[in-house]
């Protein structure tokens, strides 16, 4: 009896053997798919910190001549180059840009005309500063702004015979634009600013001579900014 088990163990292993030999293999793991590349995130553009730089355009408007008693005795249109330095300071809150900026130009604005009483005139612009606030929102690397503030400049004016007077004026201006950072340091604006000075008193074109300028000033600029 007990040969007969034995036998019949070893018959049921050996068959065992022979039908797991038979079965196909196991599937292999499916290969996992290698892991997504998620670049990292550009750094923000900083608006923040101290800048100089320099700016050129042209400028185009309007000069008025009138006597003490209010009768206007010319207008007309002015033009001209203007090229100079600029320095300001911007901080940044979030996408917001709140900076200070003055600039000098030196201006070659100039009009005359023939319509004057009682000979041709003549108005000349020497220099015009600015001092200005600017309020500005940034897309990254692109900043989009508005600006305000005083603006101070020389008028110049002279008759037919007689010699240039110029008499220094306060007045306002205004204006927007566009500035981009194309290298860490170094931006690129274009801006538009409105101008208008005091009337000026000019006695020694010989009577009581008022003297008004006012313009549009396209710009570009370049400033290197200190991080």
């Amino acid at each position: 009896m007990k040969r007969i088990s034995l036998a019949a163990t070893i018959l049921v292993a050996a068959v065992g053997q022979v039908w797991a030999a038979d079965l196909p293999a196991p599937a292999p793991p499916p290969a996992q798919a290698p892991a997504a590349y998620i670049p990292a995130p550009s750094p923000v553009y900083n608006w923040g910190g101290v800048y100089f730089g320099i700016n050129g355009g042209y400028g185009f408007g309007s000069s008025k001549w009138t006597t003490t008693p209010g009768a206007t005795t010319g207008t007309f249109n002015t033009s001209g180059f203007l090229v100079g330095g600029t320095i300001g300071a911007n901080v940044q809150f979030d996408a917001f840009v709140l900076g200070l900026e003055g600039d000098f130009d030196g201006s070659w604005l100039d009009g005359t005309s023939s319509t004057c009483t009682p000979a041709t005139c003549e108005t000349k612009q020497s220099w015009l500063s600015t001092l200005r606030g600017r309020f500005g929102y940034a897309a990254d690397r692109v900043l989009f702004y508005g600006t305000a503030g005083g603006a101070f400049g020389d008028i110049q004016g002279n008759t037919s015979g007689t010699s240039f007077q110029s008499k220094s004026e306060p007045g306002w201006t205004a204006g927007a634009g566009i500035e981009a950072a194309f290298a860490e340091n170094w931006t690129a604006r274009v801006e538009y600013l409105f101008f208008d000075l005091q009337s000026a008193s000019l006695p020694a074109l010989g009577g009581p001579i008022t003297v008004k300028l006012d313009g549009s000033l396209v710009r570009l600029g370049i400033d290197y900014k200190f991080r």
